[in-house]
C-alpha cells in the first residue's frame, strides 16, 4: 500500500505541473500589460508596468515566462488583486472560510441524503417512493445551479420574505466591522467563530443565511451521489449471493444493509471526484445569486474585470483540490479493492 501511495504522489507532481502549463499557457494570450498584474505586489508597484514587463521577461519566449511565474510562486508572491485592491495571497483567507463554510455543511448532507436515497430507491425499485426520487434527481441533474437558485431566492425571500442574501443580516455585520476587538475572526467563518466568541446569535443569523445556499448546492450534487447508488444496489441486489440470502431466509434488511449496500458503496467512492468537481462549480453560481464573497464570488468578479493573478492563482487552486481529491480517492479505492494496488 505504501508503494502505490507513493506512486500516486509522484504522478500528482507531473499532473500539476502539466495543469500550471496549461493554465498559463491559457492566459498567456493576454496582453504583456494585463499579464504583469500577476508580478505586482503594491499599487505602487503597478506604475511601473513596463519595467515589470521587461524584469520578468513578459515579451519574451513562453518558456522564460513560465520559469519567472514559478519562481514568483514559489517565493508566495501571487501577484496583486484589483477585485480585492490587496495581494492575492492575502485575499485569499479573506473569501476562502466563505466557500469552505458553504461546503463543510452542505457536504455531509450530500452523503447522508444522496446514499439513503439512492439505497431505498434501489431497494424499492419501481415503486412510488423510486419514480419520485428518478424523477427529482433528473431535474436536480437537468436544471442549470444558478437557475435553481434564483428560483428559491425568488420564492424564498422575495415573495416569502423568509431568507436573505448575504453572509450576515446588515445590522450584525456593522456590529461585526466596528469591533474588531469584541469579536476575533478566528477561523473567518461566522458560524463557527460566534460560537468562539460567545455570540450565539451571530451563529444563528449565519446559519439562517446558509439555508437557501446549502439547499442549492445540496440538490445539484445529490442528483449525481443518489443515481449512482441506486444503481449500485439494483446491480448489488440481483447477484447471486443475495438471492442464496434470500433463499436461505435471511432477514430483508439485513440483507441490504450488511450485505448489498456496502458493496454497492464502492462504484460512489469512483464518482466522488466528480462531487467535488460540482461543488466548486457549484459554489460559483451559488456565491454570486446569494451575495455571498467566497471565493467563487472572487473568481466571477474577477474574470468580468480580466484580474489575471487571481484568475490564474484560483484556476491552480482548483486544479490542486481536484488532483488532491481523486489521490484520496484512488487511495481509498486501493484500500477497498486491493487488485488496484497491482497496476
Amino acid at each position: 500500500m505504501t508503494a502505490y501511495i507513493i506512486r500516486r504522489l509522484f504522478f500528482l507532481v507531473f499532473v500539476l505541473f502539466g495543469v500550471s502549463i496549461l493554465i498559463f499557457g491559457l492566459l498567456s494570450t493576454f496582453s504583456p500589460e494585463r499579464r504583469a498584474a500577476a508580478y505586482v505586489t503594491s499599487p505602487k508597484q503597478a506604475e511601473n508596468i513596463p519595467l515589470i514587463i521587461q524584469e520578468y521577461g513578459l515579451d519574451k519566449p513562453f518558456y522564460v515566462q513560465y520559469g519567472k511565474w514559478v519562481q514568483q510562486v514559489a517565493k508566495g508572491n501571487l501577484g496583486w488583486s484589483l477585485v480585492a485592491a490587496r495581494p492575492v495571497a492575502q485575499a485569499f483567507w479573506t473569501y476562502f472560510p466563505t466557500t469552505l463554510e458553504l461546503n463543510l455543511l452542505a457536504s455531509p448532507l450530500v452523503i447522508i441524503v444522496g446514499i439513503w436515497l439512492g439505497t431505498m430507491s434501489g431497494v424499492h425499485r419501481d415503486s412510488f417512493f423510486d419514480h419520485s426520487t428518478r424523477i427529482a434527481a433528473i431535474v436536480g441533474w437537468s436544471l442549470p445551479t444558478f437557475l435553481f437558485a434564483l428560483i428559491l431566492l425568488m420564492v424564498f425571500y422575495g415573495y416569502l420574505g423568509m431568507f436573505s442574501p448575504g453572509i450576515l443580516s446588515s445590522k450584525l455585520s456593522l456590529w461585526v466591522a466596528n469591533h474588531p476587538d469584541e469579536f476575533v475572526r478566528y477561523t473567518g467563518m461566522y458560524t463557527f467563530d460566534g460560537l468562539l466568541n460567545g455570540r450565539l446569535d451571530i451563529t444563528l443569523n449565519a446559519l439562517r443565511h446558509l439555508v437557501l445556499p446549502v439547499i442549492t448546492q445540496v440538490i445539484v450534487v445529490v442528483a449525481l451521489l443518489m443515481r449512482v447508488m441506486r444503481s449500485g444496489m439494483i446491480e448489488e441486489m440481483n447477484k447471486d449471493y443475495i438471492i442464496t440470502a434470500k433463499a436461505k431466509g435471511a432477514d430483508f434488511k439485513t440483507i441490504y444493509k450488511k450485505h448489498a449496500k456496502k458493496n454497492a458503496l464502492i462504484p460512489v467512492i469512483t464518482v466522488a471526484g466528480q462531487l467535488v468537481a460540482l461543488s466548486m462549480e457549484g459554489s460559483i453560481a451559488v456565491e454570486v445569486v446569494f451575495s455571498r464573497q467566497g471565493m467563487g464570488w472572487w473568481l466571477a468578479e474577477s474574470a468580468t474585470q480580466l484580474d489575471m493573478p487571481v484568475l490564474m492563482s484560483v484556476c491552480m487552486f482548483v486544479g490542486l483540490v481536484f488532483v488532491t481529491s481523486n489521490l484520496i480517492i484512488d487511495i481509498m479505492y486501493a484500500y477497498v479493492d486491493p487488485r488496484i494496488r497491482l497496476h
